[in-house]
């Protein structure tokens, strides 16, 4: 929730540090002497990682898309290898969008992912505002320069709030019951039309009265029932979200340079597009075939856009491919055989489970995965840290591929708490089956 990447390496590390501390229990060491090494060995390996920065980018990289499509590149590549490229720059084009003038107030929610089937990944576009998967409910579907009003309530005749009986006479009684309802809802959406507006956005139903009236007086109107959805229109557009039906003041009115309706594949979409002023929500419009290829592009972007989050705080950069990991596994192993007690078996364990991320890299590209780690020793100690595993030409080598320091510092650090709070339980009382 707080770092938005680095799953994987939690727990492939966590259950790595479980495994060989199963062998250490078994060999004799009590719980408490594994904990006490585990502890001194992520402190040991958080500071030997603060040494392994190889890149810190500046703080124009947050407003500039091609230096920060660079950065992210490499995230992007462990989902979505080959479209590394595409995706890098798109998140990075949507982020800068809605980066505010202070990159710390980034927030994550401003670029919003809209998923629609059809075309290939790389028809993926990015929208300079809201992308909403529904139409317009009226025939007005393009209005440029929009006022927009944001009402929470259905678009409909007001009812009264407590039960009331009418007694009507006569036929001409009932008519004119009829047309004063009429009358007030068209006095009441043409004050709205006279307050400038030019789109209204609903949260609930709009009634066909309503709708009537809407069009004659050449306003769009959009009903959407998300809403979060709504929220994010009123942040894009400054719009205020009203909840009685009455003309909005100036300051309720939100403003977008062009709102209009635009098929994308077979789904209609509305698109909210601010062609010269900055938005403060981006969208990146996915295509794709099918909506598991989806899924997994929303995945990556998720990803990238946690990576971008995280700059904000932190723009420091180790080297990845496994290289970091076993760089700090060699410095653990040899901070092992300088202590005196008997943690140093579990320091040393410790070590050795950072070996699993270039092992498993290793296993999955089809090398040997014992050759590969010594021949990344030799290189590591002969001087060459940024070594990693060269998966596209299955050799050992500096690929210059970067991981955000700031998540593997906190993959490690939950990895080795997870363990450490494994290791403190006593006891496992399990439940039986209830016999009745």
């Amino acid at each position: 929730a707080e770092t938005g990447d680095g799953t994987n390496l939690v727990v492939v590390l966590a259950g790595e540090l479980l495994v060989l501390a199963e062998e250490l229990l078994k060999n004799g060491l009590h719980s408490s002497e594994v904990i006490g090494g585990y502890t001194l060995a992520m402190k040991k390996a958080l500071e030997e990682l603060d040494k392994c920065v190889s890149y810190s980018a500046p703080g124009t990289v947050l407003k500039d898309p091609v230096e920060l499509a660079k950065s992210l590149k490499h995230v992007i590549a462990a989902k979505q290898w080959g479209n590394e490229d595409l995706f890098a720059s798109k998140i990075a084009e949507a982020c800068v969008l809605a980066m505010p003038p202070n990159p710390a107030n980034f927030n994550t929610d401003n670029v919003r992912v809209a998923k629609i089937v059809g075309n290939s990944v790389h028809a993926t576009t990015v929208v300079q505002g809201m992308c909403l998967t529904r139409g317009a409910l009226g025939t007005i579907t393009d209005v440029r320069d929009a006022k927009i009003a944001v009402y929470g309530i259905p678009l409909d005749s007001s009812t009264t709030e407590t039960k009331g009986t009418v007694l009507l006479k006569t036929a001409e009684e009932l008519k004119a019951y009829s047309n004063s309802e009429e009358e007030a809802l068209e006095a009441v959406i043409k004050s709205i039309a006279d307050a400038g507006t030019k789109v209204i956005i609903c949260g609930q139903a709009v009634g066909e009265l309503a709708l009537h009236y809407v069009e004659k007086y050449g306003m769009m109107v959009l009903k959407c029932p998300s809403k979060f959805e709504l929220r994010r229109i009123c942040r894009t557009t400054g719009a205020g979200a009203l909840v009685r039906m009455e003309p909005p003041t100036e300051k309720d009115l939100g403003f977008c340079e062009h709102v209009y309706v635009k098929e994308i594949g077979s789904t209609v979409c509305t698109l909210f597009d601010h062609e010269k002023e900055d938005s403060r929500v981006a969208t990146i419009v996915v295509r794709g075939s099918t909506t598991n290829i989806m899924d997994d592009v929303e995945r990556a972007i998720d990803d990238g856009i946690n990576v971008v989050k995280s700059m904000t705080r932190d723009a420091r950069f180790v080297p990845g491919a496994g290289a970091t990991e076993l760089r700090l596994a060699d410095a653990l192993q040899q901070f092992a055989e300088a202590q005196p007690g008997l943690d140093q078996y579990a320091i040393n364990k410790f070590g050795l489970a950072l070996e699993v991320v270039p092992r498993t890299l290793a296993e999955n590209a089809g090398m040997d995965a014992a050759n590969t780690i010594a021949a990344m020793y030799a290189a590591h100690k002969g001087g060459a840290g940024g070594v990693g595993i060269n998966i596209g030409e299955l050799s050992t080598a500096d690929c210059g591929v970067l991981d955000l320091y700031h998540t593997k510092k906190e993959a490690i650090k939950q990895a080795a708490e997870a363990a450490i709070t494994v290791l403190r339980v006593d006891s496992i009382i399990k439940i039986g089956r209830a016999h009745v």
